[in-house]
């Protein structure tokens, strides 16, 4: 499979991107694209590149504007995994962006979230801190800039590691 890009200039049409996407079946990636083409945005939708003319009238049908559709194989600037784990013992973290969630591996209670530079971290954090996974609220529910929405990526997949381990 080939891959492409579809690369945005605000956080919010990414999120945006992502939801109508998924809704319409797609099977996509949000990742954090390289330097090189970030063009304001720190996130881009990786697709299948077969997929691209049925991807760009989708967005266009839901009016969510994006910037273009670059191949990263071309010139290798290949996407990096906004998603990372973190085995510490009594304590795993996952790291999404800049966001981190850190939960006890015993009790699945959310020891820390931390990371980001947003203005909404502060709350996202005391809302979640203390509270177990799956009983805590999710960081976009919290807040709405990049890094509720990294939170989310970090706390969804905490939980699903969670889960696994129960």
């Amino acid at each position: 499979m080939k891959n492409a890009l579809v690369i945005f200039e605000l956080v919010q049409h990414a999120m945006q991107a992502e939801a109508a996407l998924q809704q319409a079946g797609y099977e996509i990636q949000t990742v954090a694209p390289s330097p090189e083409v970030r063009a304001g945005c720190d996130l881009a939708i990786l697709i299948d590149a077969t997929l691209q003319v049925g991807i760009e009238r989708t967005l266009r049908e839901f009016g969510i504007p994006f910037m273009g559709v670059i191949f990263p194989e071309i010139v290798d600037l290949r996407p990096l995994d906004l998603l990372k784990e973190f085995d510490y013992g009594d304590w795993m973290m996952v790291r999404c962006g800049n966001m981190k969630v850190v939960f006890d591996k015993h009790t699945g209670i959310i020891v820390n979230v931390s990371g980001g530079g947003c203005s909404d971290v502060p709350n996202i954090a005391r809302s979640l801190m203390g509270k177990k996974l799956g009983e805590a609220p999710t960081p976009r529910s919290i807040g709405y800039t990049l890094c509720a929405y990294t939170g989310d990526k970090a706390y969804q997949r905490a939980l699903e590691i969670w889960r696994g381990m129960n």
